[in-house]
């Protein structure tokens, strides 16, 4: 029986974290997101924002990669000013990530973006972000839920083949595509809610949704299988 893929996820680096007695500098990931590679039969391991040159080295030692949802991308990025409603700019993240997205890209090792992780891949190649929409965050600090079309023919419908209802909470969105990519799903709205490179450029995935706070398993078993591991789990045995 084949091993199970190591699968790296980007993560938070905050100033002040509290736990126990303590208050500390912390690099933090929601736990949703290692959960649900262990449940999808695959090995989490974090990756906090280190130098851009080093992340051809840590992609090389992994067998997939999970951008993680989080802050707004700065827009110099993609060449916008910011928007009123745009977030204060995670500088060292963005670096980090846009490199690991590029080593990831240039060594095929298959890649999900998840929220940020979306928008910061079509800005990777390219593409530019709507700095603000309303409707998809409903209440500040909680999920919402809508449905979510699949593109017929798309890796993603190939994967999830019917509307599913998804947890959203997030305020800009995928614009112009970047460089190869094409959508394949739409919210109700229009709004683009994945994004995908074709098969001969990798195993490359973005949703714009948070699947690591519901239950259903199947993007990130397909992201479990492209990197070579265990056989996807039957989301009913998770």
């Amino acid at each position: 029986m084949a091993g199970r893929p190591l699968i790296g996820i980007s993560t938070y680096l905050e100033a002040g974290a509290r736990w126990g007695v303590w208050e500390l500098e912390a690099a933090l990931l929601p736990a949703g997101y290692p959960r649900l590679v262990q449940r999808a039969g695959g090995l989490a391991a974090m990756l906090p924002p280190d130098g851009p040159e080093h992340a051809a080295a840590a992609v090389a030692r992994l067998d997939g990669l999970v951008i993680a949802g989080g802050p707004d991308v700065e827009p110099v990025h993609y060449g916008a000013e910011p928007h009123p409603r745009t977030g204060p700019p995670a500088r060292a993240r963005d670096a980090w990530e846009l490199a690991l997205i590029d080593a990831a890209l240039a060594a095929r090792v298959p890649l999900l973006g998840i929220c940020r992780g979306m928008q910061l891949l079509n800005v990777a190649l390219g593409g530019t972000l709507v700095q603000h929409i309303d409707g998809h965050a409903e209440v500040v600090g909680v999920f919402g839920h809508h449905p979510v079309k699949p593109v017929p023919g798309t890796r993603y419908a190939a994967a999830v083949p019917e509307e599913a209802l998804v947890p959203t909470y997030h305020h800009q969105a995928v614009d112009r595509l970047g460089t190869g990519l094409v959508a394949s799903a739409h919210a109700a709205d229009g709004t683009v809610e994945a994004v995908e490179l074709p098969a001969v450029d990798g195993w490359v995935l973005g949703v714009q949704w948070h699947p690591e706070m519901g239950d259903d398993l199947r993007v990130m078993q397909a992201l479990v299988e492209a990197a070579g591991g265990l056989r996807p789990l039957d989301p009913r045995s998770a």
